[in-house]
């Protein structure tokens, strides 16, 4: 992904809530926002608000915030790895003082002693100017961390912050909990810190009057792949695929990769299901919010494939699962798209995924699973096809 400029966005698509009027400057931030407002009930407004998090996980935001005891550290998460996405980026460049505001209505609601923001090398010049703005945000401790796939779970970003390298480490309790130098810890994606601000400012019933009612509000999306416009597009949960990706202008669609490089693989007969969280019933989950887009011209196997040895090489090697398992999983189904004839591979394959599941030390050796169990659904004909030596993408 190249651009992280907003792509053109369809009219069946409603009014922008994060990427609308503003920009980078304070200034530009509150003629489009105006100021922050005191709202001492947040935590109940963005529990009724029905927020879910935008980071991956789609954890309701409002319990999050709730499970906090007084005290604690709040750390707002920038650290994007996932090679295809772009729009934490650009959200902290574009509108760094959205996060900002999320960030310290947040801390202020949980009553945290600390707050963080750690985010990528890009972005945070972007971050440093801003905080420098404005004087209630200079106590805000702002962290580089080096992209990479894994450094972006919450785990691994406390570790970043006791010294550590940025990798996910085992927490026999939760960080809400005890976290960060033992204080319960709240760890937010700084997409979801933006929209506690626009609650913060518009309360729960205007933010659920967009979107899904199992998942409201709106999402930043990143479309990539075959398609004329990439970038980020700003869409209401529930919009259903086909919608969301006329905006790029894909062209004929074999199949979209959706939720990243942990997400799934779906076929063109998803087109018109909605996008949403994983817990709005007929949705096809949209994890970190990422569609790769291919055309007859990709062959989904062998994306797919790249895909499963690039996570094999991302892992914390921490674990045997990831250490031992996502390297052969990886090798095996390269085997099938390089139309390796053996007609074991297949069943190889599923046993080696059965024997990741659920045994990470986090949930790396999971979602590559996902990926490829997705794409030997998706792509069953072109399993067949390769085995018989020819290739659908390549006719």
């Amino acid at each position: 992904m190249t651009t992280v400029h907003p792509a053109p966005r369809p009219e069946t698509l409603p009014r922008r809530r994060l990427l609308g009027p503003g920009g980078p400057s304070y200034t530009e931030h509150l003629a489009a926002f105006g100021p922050l407002p005191a709202r001492p009930q947040l935590i109940e407004d963005v529990v009724r608000s029905g927020l879910t998090g935008r980071g991956g996980a789609g954890f309701p935001a409002g319990r999050k915030l709730a499970s906090m005891s007084p005290g604690g550290v709040v750390i707002g998460n920038g650290s994007e790895g996932e090679p295809l996405s772009a729009k934490d980026r650009l959200l902290l460049e574009t509108r760094p003082h959205l996060v900002l505001d999320g960030l310290l209505a947040t801390a202020t609601a949980v009553q945290a002693k600390q707050v963080h923001l750690v985010v990528g090398p890009v972005s945070a010049p972007a971050l440093r100017h801003a905080i420098a703005e404005r004087r209630d945000a200079r106590h805000i401790v702002l962290t580089e961390t080096q992209d990479r796939f894994v450094g972006g779970e919450a785990s691994a970003v406390v570790h970043l912050l006791t010294g550590g390298d940025a990798v996910p480490v085992d927490h026999p309790v939760r960080l809400t909990t005890r976290g960060l130098r033992r204080r319960p810890t709240l760890v937010q994606n700084v997409e979801t810190l933006a929209h506690i601000a626009v609650i913060a400012r518009s309360g729960a019933d205007a933010f659920r009057a967009v979107g899904h009612p199992a998942d409201p509000g709106t999402r930043l999306l990143t479309i990539a792949g075959d398609v004329a416009h990439p970038g980020v597009l700003e869409a209401p949960s529930g919009a259903s695929l086909r919608d969301v990706l006329a905006a790029a202008e894909p062209g004929r669609i074999s199949g979209a990769l959706v939720g990243g490089y942990h997400g799934a693989w779906v076929g063109p007969e998803a087109l018109d299901r909605p996008l949403a969280a994983a817990a709005a019933e007929g949705a096809i989950p949209v994890g970190a919010g990422i569609l790769l887009v291919i055309g007859p011209g990709t062959c989904g196997l062998q994306a797919s494939a790249e895909i499963a040895t690039y996570l094999a090489g991302e892992t914390a090697g921490q674990c045997g699962p990831c250490v031992n398992g996502l390297p052969v999983a990886g090798e095996l189904l390269a085997r099938i798209a390089d139309g390796d004839r053996d007609p074991s591979l297949v069943a190889q394959l599923e046993r080696t995924l059965r024997l990741v599941d659920g045994r990470g030390a986090c949930h790396h050796p999971d979602g590559t699973a996902r990926l490829i169990r997705s794409a030997l659904t998706v792509f069953a004909d072109e399993v067949r096809a390769h085995r018989a030596g020819h290739c659908g993408a390549h006719r």
